[in-house]
């Protein structure tokens, strides 16, 4: 059987690069069904080098909330290349996007930009260690490689070490403390083991449990407060998902400092680190700069993502859409009696399984039948109920594929 170019574009890849992707979660695990590379997408649709169509629910990790090739986010793009992508003094459009952050965000008072969430919290980071006077982090759930520091950490989403992170020196490393998503008496621990000490919590939420933030995020706003620490929310996830202010607004419970990226610029580069004006005045004196932090692509598509954010009911419409395909595929998995399950939020929820065969087989069988699936799925706003209706066919194809 001759090869795809799909599979001609893998061995390339990998030839050339490690991992075969500069995203590790990007790179294909399940071909030949999963496409090893995409090529184009429209809506909540891509299709991969040899022509093959897939109902998108990775949405490129997460960004992609409104959808591929979104026309008033495509058009504030076009029209600021016209005027240029970036410049040596602020372009307007830093400020206006700032301000309608600190509009929409319930702890953001001022904000500010860069291009990846992970550095985003490194920046966060990095101040909580000045205000405070103190080394050591918490950090519970993953928050990007930058931060992927402490033994028995998170290194990718789905990846934990049990010792320092490859390449991380023990010194460093042992400044950073994970603890687990709604694990109460882990996160108490540290702060007893290192009375005084600790400058920051950083949490991400866990998307199979989310709903425990309920308790879960107002303890920790509790002990924050009770030791002196800063609380930092990770909500490069749950920004622009659960709601458009993220946990913070869905559990009413407001953090010291927050970061945003993923569906704040639909796909374009930009992540977004914001707080109380009275700690972010400090990165007068902690120096974060990126050249690239004001770029006006990402900035032009952010604005107009947030327009349509708050002008159409996007966030409604990824409930609804998610419930009816996510509670409709555990229908699925039931009347098949496949060991998994989609726990958590309808926006942003985790298939389960109980056995590693079951979900690579699941898997394929969804990209043979051209379903694009991630263990943490998204529906975008261009999910429409046609689609959500040709998903779960096939899906249903998928899972009969799947029984055992």
């Amino acid at each position: 059987m001759s090869e795809t170019e799909s599979e001609k574009w893998t061995k390339r890849l990998n030839n050339i690069m490690p991992w075969g992707s500069s995203t590790c979660s990007k790179a294909p695990r399940f071909a030949p069904e999963e496409p090893g590379v995409i090529v184009k997408g429209k809506g909540c649709r891509v299709w991969d080098a040899d022509g093959r169509e897939y109902i998108d629910f990775r949405n490129s990790l997460g960004p992609v909330t409104l959808g591929y090739c979104f026309p008033a986010v495509d058009d504030a793009i076009r029209k600021q290349l016209d005027d240029g992508i970036i410049f040596g003094h602020p372009h307007p459009l830093e400020c206006e996007v700032a301000e309608m952050l600190c509009d929409i965000i319930p702890c953001a008072e001022q904000a500010r930009f860069l291009k990846t969430g992970g550095e985003a919290v490194s920046a966060c980071i990095r101040l909580a260690r000045f205000v405070t006077g103190r080394d050591h982090i918490i950090q519970i759930g993953y928050s990007g490689w930058l931060n992927s520091l402490a033994s028995g950490g998170r290194v990718l989403p789905n990846q934990q070490v049990q010792n320092s992170p490859s390449g991380v020196p023990t010194c460093i490393s042992s400044l950073h403390h994970a603890c687990g998503w709604n694990n109460l008496p882990s996160v108490e621990q540290a702060f007893d083991d290192y009375p005084k000490q600790i400058a920051g919590v950083v949490v991400a939420s866990g998307y199979a449990d989310i709903e425990a933030g309920k308790s879960f995020y107002p303890a920790l706003r509790k002990l924050s407060d009770d030791n002196g620490s800063l609380l930092i929310f990770d909500e490069i996830v749950t920004g622009f998902r659960v709601a458009i202010g993220g946990v913070q607004e869905y559990f009413n419970v407001n953090p010291d400092l927050a970061v945003f990226g993923k569906g704040v610029a639909n796909g374009m580069p930009l992540s977004v680190y914001v707080g109380k004006r009275e700690i972010m005045s400090q990165f007068q004196k902690v120096i974060v700069s990126s050249t690239f932090g004001g770029e006006t692509l990402s900035l032009a598509s952010a604005k107009a993502s947030i327009k349509t954010y708050i002008n159409e009911d996007v966030i409604g419409h990824l409930w609804r859409q998610g419930q009816k395909l996510w509670d409709g595929l555990n229908d699925i998995f039931n009347k098949y009696e496949i060991p998994a399950k989609v726990h958590g939020f309808y926006p942003c929820p985790q298939i389960i399984f109980s056995q590693n065969e079951v979900r690579e087989k699941f898997f394929r069988s969804a990209y043979r039948n051209g379903i694009s699936l991630y263990d943490i799925p998204y529906v975008n706003y261009s999910h429409k109920d046609e689609d959500i209706n040709e998903s779960l066919d096939r899906l249903e194809k998928a899972c009969i594929d799947t029984k055992i």
